[in-house]
């Protein structure tokens, strides 16, 4: 069946889930604990969504600190440094990210996911796993003068980390994972006007810098026997706290991204102004699905359904209604800590997205 309304990944983790992951970190409970709490609050988050009626169901994320931490969790190399994003939005400014600098050669230990999959597959519902595309660790984890010690430059280490994806990809295709979900929020980048003129500002090409981002995605998944599985990804401007980092429509990387990249399914920002107009929708290629992030996750304040639908409407001249879906536009907490907003408008959110999915597309 066609997938029409979606999670996009993270939720709100609950009170008890984070009191316990306070707690393992500072000496009071064990790894065991943390996990029985996991286990119920990933339980009850798939319940609630089939309730709704979310077409894929994801585990919410609840057992990562952020929405790529899998990766220095489960690879060594990474160190315990960060490089530093200048923040919008709510208590905005320059911040450490959760991704963490390459200092040594990349070893993976164990699957990112190992942990994730098989409750999941135990609880006999469409699912979807969600990976960080490896391009995002090139501009957070390439720190000259330390890296560079170790990679010769950005493309060998955009290769090691290729390989670890791609490794990740086949493992959960042979473990029967049919959604993948690739989550790519550091293209905006290279939309975003003032990014791209650091960019050139310090000597980098950004046109040919995302090409190369575009090429090592590709990659994970180029040659896999992927029939019967989704593999799509998802491209934000930063969702921390109800924070973002990037502003600015899709037209500069447009042309690349949806001719290149060799996705099934685009999850695409939509829910403010910062994301543009749909007008580079025109340039997906047709059968290509495009799921549309009209519902913001960074505000309590729900949309009108009215508005939703017009949306929806607007975004049809340029890719066929039968190709479209809704969701929000990103996670509800891409970091443990959450965005701005309660559980329950959390849920009345993922109600409304439902809602205007089935009138819009059950005609």
């Amino acid at each position: 069946m066609p997938l029409r309304a979606e999670q996009v990944g993270s939720l709100l983790r609950p009170p008890d889930l984070l009191a316990a992951r306070k707690a393992l970190a500072e000496g009071r409970s064990s790894v065991a604990a943390l996990r029985a709490k996991e286990d119920d609050a990933i339980r009850a988050a798939v319940a609630r969504q089939r309730d709704i009626g979310i077409d894929v169901m994801s585990d919410g994320e609840m057992r990562r600190q952020s929405w790529l931490t899998g990766m220095a969790d489960a690879v060594d190399g990474f160190l315990t440094d960060s490089v530093m994003l200048e923040w919008h939005g709510p208590g905005g400014g320059r911040e450490q990210t959760t991704a963490k600098i390459v200092g040594a050669r990349l070893r993976k230990r164990e699957m990112l996911t190992a942990n994730e999959v098989p409750l999941m597959k135990s609880l006999a519902a469409p699912f979807k796993v969600t990976v960080p595309a490896p391009s995002n660790f090139v501009p957070t984890g390439f720190k000259p003068g330390v890296t560079d010690r170790v990679y010769e430059d950005r493309d060998a280490l955009l290769a090691d980390l290729v390989a670890i994806v791609r490794d990740e990809i086949a493992w959960l295709i042979s473990q029967g994972v049919t959604y993948i979900q690739l989550d790519a929020p550091f293209y905006s980048h290279y939309l975003d006007p003032e990014h791209r003129r650091a960019m050139t500002m310090s000597g980098a090409d950004p046109d040919a810098d995302f090409q190369a981002a575009v090429a090592g995605d590709n990659a994970t998944f180029s040659g896999l026997a992927r029939a019967g599985t989704t593999i799509a990804v998802h491209i934000c401007r930063g969702n921390s706290r109800s924070r973002w980092y990037t502003e600015g429509g899709y037209d500069a990387i447009a042309e690349k991204l949806f001719a290149q990249l060799d996705v099934d399914r685009f999850l695409l920002e939509y829910d403010t102004e910062r994301a543009g107009t749909f007008e580079p929708l025109r340039l997906v290629p047709r059968g290509t699905d495009v799921v549309l992030g009209l519902v913001t996750t960074k505000t309590p304040a729900l949309e009108r359904e009215d508005d939703l639908r017009r949306r929806i409407d607007e975004a049809a001249r340029y890719v066929p209604l039968e190709n479209l879906a809704l969701s929000p536009q990103c996670g509800f907490a891409s970091v443990s800590s959450g965005n701005l907003l309660s559980e329950d408008d959390q849920w009345r959110k993922l109600e409304l997205v439902v809602k205007v999915a089935r009138k819009t597309w059950s005609a």
